[in-house]
């Protein structure tokens, strides 16, 4: 597992609560909520990836 893929989803929810913060006490709770759920939804396609990728590599360990 690399560890840039750590320092990456870590980066993304530093930005996603920065953000977060500064939208709600802006007053904009709609679009806080909206760039927290856009930040989930980048994190588990960079998760779901890793996954394909660990399911190709045991199939091929195993020749299934």
């Amino acid at each position: 597992m690399d560890v840039d893929l750590i320092f990456k989803i870590a980066a993304i929810g530093i930005l996603v609560a920065v953000l977060n913060q500064v939208l709600s006490r802006a007053g904009r709770d709609e679009q806080a909520m909206m760039t927290t759920l856009a930040g989930l939804v980048v994190v588990l396609m960079m998760v779901v990836q890793e996954i394909a990728d660990l399911f190709d590599l045991v199939k091929t360990l195993f020749q299934l």
